[in-house]
């Protein structure tokens, strides 16, 4: 993260860092001037020539809550050539990625843990990662910046939905998201698979941008996405929070409202949608049957030739078998959780 955007947000958060995490704070003291010249450096280099790119084709958006299969697509997806999506490195570097990628893809292997922590899928710096992580270190709007001081007041919620976008906000955020976009399509040459919950509640926002564009939207069983997204903040928490933290309370209601923004938005943005050019996928469905729901989905939403993904995919299959999904053991609290504040999402995709 360059200084012109770690040191305000260390501000805003009143420099609030505990005790046993100010050797992180101290590492990313140490490595902004180094991601201030290399962004420098960048910019000279290729800005005009990003500033100049145009999109190759109109993107493909993965929408859907956090935990509801969204990354699992992602890495399907990934499979078909003729699409490029943002790497991990790519989402942690959108400043300089154009000049340090292949030093730190050859050298720096080490820097990352073999399996995520909130779950047990692979981590690598090729593979596909979610772009709100460069929103994040672009100094875009978004409430991801919780990750690093999830004690304090969440910023930027309305970021959530298209309509409770504050006007400036969105204007900083469509700049940075089509610089990113845009650096993407100067370095690969291809169009673009985009993956990020928090795009869900932006569906609307989106298709203005890129009138063209398509979006597969992920849902799964409630009981299962509550638990798993609790886990999953609280293990990001744990890996790269600036504060400790084990509020339970702050991070249930977080939890809940998250989606209620993204949805209450997603809802009534995807009524002025034609059928080809969103879809609804299952997470159960995906697991199941694989093959069959990636055909389903480049029929509905006319992406060509669905044969060459096909293939690979039938070829992939039996490869990932020491992956195990986590376990989420349910209870009568969580049945009377999910029912209550989240019954709306359980009804509309049949998880009732």
């Amino acid at each position: 993260m360059p200084s012109h955007i770690w040191w305000p947000l260390l501000a805003r958060n009143g420099f609030r860092v505990s005790p046993s995490r100010l050797h992180l704070a101290v590492a990313l003291v140490f490595f902004a001037p180094i991601n201030d010249l290399m962004a420098v450096t960048q910019h000279l280099i290729h800005g005009r020539a990003i500033r100049r790119t145009k999109l190759a084709g109109p993107p493909l958006f993965i929408l859907g809550h956090w935990r509801s299969g969204t990354t699992l697509m992602h890495e399907m997806l990934q499979l078909d050539e003729r699409y490029a999506s943002p790497n991990t490195f790519q989402c942690f570097a959108p400043w300089h990625f154009l000049l340090s990628e292949k030093l730190i893809r050859r050298f720096g292997n080490f820097l990352l843990p073999d399996r995520r922590p909130m779950d047990n899928m692979k981590v690598g710096w090729s593979l596909p990662q979610e772009d709100e992580f460069a929103l994040m270190v672009l100094g875009a709007p978004t409430p991801y910046y919780r990750i690093a001081f999830p004690n304090n007041p969440v910023p930027y919620l309305d970021s959530l939905g298209s309509q409770s976008f504050k006007p400036r906000d969105l204007q900083r955020w469509k700049i940075d998201i089509d610089w990113f976009f845009r650096a993407l399509t100067y370095h690969t040459g291809k169009p673009l698979i985009i993956k990020s919950p928090p795009h869900t509640g932006r569906l609307g926002i989106l298709a203005d941008m890129y009138p063209e564009a398509k979006f597969i939207h992920m849902v799964r069983d409630p009981r299962k996405l509550y638990p798993s997204t609790k886990k999953m903040w609280r293990a990001l928490a744990d890996v790269q929070s600036l504060q400790s933290t084990d509020d339970e309370e702050r991070l249930h209601r977080y939890v809940i409202d998250c989606l209620h923004r993204m949805y209450d938005s997603f809802e009534i943005d995807r009524q002025r949608l034609p059928s080809d050019r969103i879809i609804d996928v299952h997470y159960e469905e995906l697991v199941e049957h694989p093959i069959e729901t990636i055909k389903s989905i480049y029929e509905q939403l006319n992406l060509g030739d669905s044969q060459p993904i096909v293939t690979k995919l039938t070829d992939r299959q039996g490869k990932d078998d020491d992956y195990q999904p986590n376990q989420h053991l349910s209870n009568d609290e969580l049945e009377r959780v999910i029912q209550q504040d989240w019954s709306d999402y359980s009804r509309r995709y049949g998880y009732s």
